[in-house]
């Protein structure tokens, strides 16, 4: 297993960002080109993401399934289609390395976004005002589920007969539906009372007033725009890194970290915009989680062994450090203390030098 994990790492910085095999081969475009696709894409997904916020919002309303869960589920679910479409095209062609880092590589990015949304649009802390008992529980089950793809990494996976993917991966994956079910059932948990609630009135927009019929309508648009225009700048951006040469390096794997990441920047700040502090909460611990429900699906599409096998220190530091991000806003979720450093709050703070630091690290490995 140790040599399996030091051949894993030899060739990690190197296949981090490889391009992704498409009919059209983007590694054959020049510089400027990919540029343009990245600019056309990042406009599209910037768009799509921040309408999607405003359509979920409304359903969360019309629905009472609540805010936090609303942003888990569909926020989450949607800002999580690029990658299901590059992880699952990079898995097919045979490119573990760039399936399981845009997966896994994407989970501290995203925590990282919440805290530059604290930052762009907070007047307290964020978590001091969107503490609930079940943002608590989206957060905790997203660490256990960390942990238990660090641990298949260190260990091993094995395949299972007739499936053609991992064991590990198959138990992660219901573990993430299982998550959503406990999420579900902890909205109107009355075993737990928030006491001394914050008055938040969130912004109303236009999109409330649209039929339901025309509400799912205009929501699946808007979730085909986030998931073509995301795949496309994910896919784009891990070619230029490769035509660049900064492939090889921890810039590249930053990034196509960031772009992965763009429709869950969009998403969140939309929803900080709105004043949907749960609901921004929820869409990144969501999106964290059907991260790791792709892994499956990418498993399955991977035709040489177990995924996870392929993967190594790199990545169990990368699951690590998403799950260290979590637990500072775990801390500060259930603390509800307004303690801000100018506009920012300690944890989101934290965060960011965590996140910094980090990098630093994995650039080591």
């Amino acid at each position: 297993m140790e040599s399996a994990l030091n051949e894993a790492d030899a060739d990690n910085r190197s296949a981090k960002t490889r391009a992704v095999q498409l009919p059209i081969d983007l590694a054959t475009l020049s510089v400027p080109s990919l540029a343009a696709i990245m600019a056309v894409a990042a406009g599209l997904v910037w768009l799509a993401g921040t309408k999607v916020t405003h359509f979920v919002a409304a359903i969360a309303r019309r629905t009472g399934i609540g805010e936090a869960f609303a942003g888990m589920l569909l926020l989450g679910g949607i800002t999580s289609l690029p990658e299901l479409a590059t992880a699952g095209t990079a898995a097919a062609s045979g490119d573990a390395l760039l399936t399981v880092n845009d997966l896994l590589g994407s989970a501290s990015m995203n925590l990282m976004l919440l805290a530059i949304g604290d930052f762009i649009y907070g007047r307290d802390a964020l978590t001091s005002v969107a503490g609930r008992p079940v943002t608590l529980m989206q957060g905790t089950l997203g660490m256990i589920l960390l942990a238990g793809v660090a641990f298949a990494i260190a260990t091993g996976d094995m395949v299972v007969p007739l499936l053609g993917a991992g064991l590990a991966t198959l138990i992660l994956a219901v573990g993430c539906v299982q998550s959503l079910r406990i999420s579900r059932r902890f909205v109107d948990n009355p075993n737990w009372k928030i006491t001394n609630l914050p008055r938040v009135d969130a912004v109303e927009t236009p999109e409330t007033s649209l039929s339901n019929s025309r509400l799912a309508v205009v929501t699946f648009v808007a979730a085909l725009g986030v998931l073509v225009g995301g795949a496309a700048l994910a896919m784009s951006g891990s070619a230029l890194a490769d035509k660049t040469g900064l492939g090889s390096s921890i810039v590249g794997f930053v990034l196509v970290g960031f772009a992965t990441s763009l429709p869950e920047l969009s998403s969140v700040l939309a929803a900080l915009r709105l004043r949907r502090y749960q609901m921004a909460i929820g869409d990144i611990f969501g999106t964290n989680l059907f991260n790791i429900q792709i892994l499956f699906v990418a498993d399955l599409a991977y035709r040489d062994g177990a995924l996870l096998n392929a993967a190594g220190t790199f990545e169990i530091a990368a699951c690590s450090l998403a799950a260290l991000l979590t637990g500072v806003f775990l801390v500060g979720l259930l603390e509800r203390n307004n303690r801000t450093i100018g506009r920012i709050g300690f944890d989101s703070a934290a965060v960011l030098v965590l996140f910094a630091g980090g990098i630093v690290a994995l650039a080591t490995i």
